[in-house]
């Protein structure tokens, strides 16, 4: 047994079955391992991607993800995509190579201080400094990446804790160079030492069992005093974001629940198809609107930052209910009526055994909100109507919206193009939607659908990007062509950066960085291996969508480069 059969073990113990990965000689004794033990072992061509991959693993099955990357630069390309992952409170692995220990601040290959960088980023971080050290650092990682606020860790590795003892001592001995005299038998003797030290008691290591999710369930006189403000109202909202599915295995047990209780719902990030397409209780335009006008609004796993205008946009009377894991966000912004510190998940799911069929009694509320959504849809059918340069968006997203299967997939990656599309696509189940999270990440696009790929192998996966967004990961195309996968991978290509030359054309008068071309994505495509297809024409929209469909289901990934113009539908929209 090495070094790296122990962090086999350990995440295939774990319940880990896809380690992503870019190859590096400090980890590839984890990757040959894990392969041994029947992990699949999925290398892209960016290591942000790997970390997004492991992300996007995480959120879809509740087991951490985990990406495993080599020393210096392969770890430092994965930062952004850690911070991502925190602040989307994703439980993610991050398994990083490290050089010799021996060999530690002498001026090795790739050396950096690695723990000094990953600490501020991640809720832990360790550095294994022998054999025996690695598993038990491991399954630690593994317990605080579940709870609590899920989160990244970072463990460290050193390459020589990872091969066979042999190696090692084959690797040491030349590094001595093997010198005579005084100097160098007090070398020998350090190396022989140092050997020692690091590989005592390795061999003894065995796997604990898996180990369980932190359920954080609520205090009972907790729900039942949500459930006689909710009793009470007249007017209830609820708002449901990503943390509720914090613990994926209960997804359809929380949907249900929502769907027993019977009240508005508005769902936000991973959270949106929790209720499927088209239910009677889910809203997804005017949230402000309704915020205003509620008598007593329920939150759940969502703080009041600026995707809920600080709580300031809620009814002044209107009874709060802020249910979070993470205290802090308990009281952030805005002092909630009852704070819950407790995974909203499971407690919708104690909610509704005190509280069900509201529906029925709310009849004139539900009324108001139907208004407000027809409303929203109306306008949204009109702008889709209007002539533009090449194609409308609005129109080329009311048609993939058509075109989804019940099984599909759904990740973004951009701004203006995949905000719009979020007013019209609708995810068709739970866990069906992967998108950036709070962070506003641009990027995620090619590991998220690696990620999901993986994790659901039947489903038909549609990555709708921006153009501009779509170049930090295009070249993932090569990993869906050597890992056999389709995608359906939609390019909104409107030649800008339009979700910010919005606002700096109106506001400064000049749109500078924002103009980019109406490059030929779909030719980027073919080079990479994969198919693509040009989309300029209105009139050819479903023939390229069903095309790409056909395509996707053979196994391929797909390009639509689809041309498109400018709307004023999202005016004022700029997030800063």
């Amino acid at each position: 047994m090495n070094g790296g059969d122990i962090v086999g073990q350990v995440l295939e113990r774990q319940g880990v079955r896809h380690v992503f990965t870019l190859c590096g000689g400090h980890i590839s004794p984890i990757l040959v391992s894990a392969k041994r033990l029947g992990l699949s072992i999925v290398d892209v061509r960016d290591e942000k991607s790997a970390v997004f991959a492991a992300d996007a693993a995480a959120r879809l099955t509740g087991v951490p993800g985990v990406a495993a990357v080599t020393a210096g630069p392969g770890l430092t390309n994965t930062i952004t995509a850690v911070e991502n992952a925190k602040l989307a409170e994703s439980p993610v692995i991050v398994l990083g190579g490290a050089t010799a220990t021996i060999l530690k601040g002498r001026g090795a290959l790739q050396d950096i201080d690695q723990m000094a960088m990953m600490r501020p980023l991640v809720k832990w971080a360790a550095a294994c400094s022998t054999v025996r050290d690695i598993g038990p650092t491991l399954e630690e990682a593994f317990k605080v990446a579940r709870s609590g606020v899920p989160g990244p860790v970072f463990v460290e590795l050193p390459v020589d804790l990872l091969y066979d003892e042999d190696t090692v001592r084959d690797w040491y001995e030349k590094e001595a160079g093997g010198g005579k005299g005084l100097v160098g038998q007090a070398m020998g003797l350090y190396v022989k030492q140092h050997l020692a030290r690091t590989f005592w008691g390795g061999d003894r290591f065995k796997p604990s069992a898996t180990l369980p999710f932190d359920t954080m369930d609520p205090a009972r006189p907790l729900v039942r005093a949500a459930a006689a403000m909710v009793r009470k109202a007249k007017r209830p909202v609820f708002v449901v974001g990503s943390q509720t599915l914090a613990d994926a295995s209960i997804a359809y047990e929380v949907a249900a629940a929502l769907k027993a209780i019977g009240a508005p719902v508005f769902l936000g990030g991973m959270a949106r198809g929790l209720l499927g397409h088209e239910p009677d209780i889910q809203f997804r335009h005017k949230r402000s609107k309704a915020l205003r006008a509620a008598d007593c609004v329920v939150v759940c796993g969502f703080p009041f930052d600026f995707r809920m205008g600080y709580g300031q946009k809620i009814n002044r009377k209107a009874r709060i209910v802020q249910v979070n894991r993470d205290f802090g966000a308990l009281f952030k912004n805005r002092t909630p009526t009852l704070p819950v510190h407790a995974d909203p998940g499971r407690f919708l799911i104690a909610l509704s055994r005190e509280v069900s069929g509201l529906q029925g009694g709310l009849s004139s509320w539900f009324d108001t909100l139907r208004a407000n959504e027809a409303e929203r849809e109306a306008q949204i059918a009109e702008m889709a109507e209007q002539p533009t340069e090449y194609l409308n968006p609005l129109a080329l997203c009311q048609r993939i919206e058509h075109h989804l299967a019940d099984d599909s997939m759904l990740v973004v990656d951009g701004g203006d193009f995949v905000a719009t599309a979020s007013y019209i696509v609708k995810p068709r189940a739970p866990l069906s939607w992967l998108d950036p999270g709070v962070f506003g990440t641009l990027g995620v696009g090619g590991g998220f659908a690696v990620g999901a790929a993986a994790c659901r192998e039947t489903a038909e996966i549609w990555l709708i990007y921006g153009d501009g967004a779509s170049a930090y990961s295009l070249a993932e195309i090569d990993t869906f062509v050597r890992t056999g996968k389709g995608c359906i991978m939609v390019i909104g290509t409107d030649a800008s950066w339009a979700q910010i030359a919005r606002d700096q054309i109106v506001l400064l008068g000049d749109d500078v960085g924002t103009v980019l071309r109406r490059t030929d994505y779909h030719i980027v495509a073919e080079g990479y291996g994969g198919k693509g297809l040009l989309l300029d024409d209105p009139a050819k929209t479903d023939e390229v969508l069903v095309e790409a469909k056909r395509l996707c289901a053979e196994g391929h990934p797909v390009v639509v480069n689809a041309m498109i113009g400018a709307t004023k539908f999202r005016e004022g929209s700029i997030s800063i």
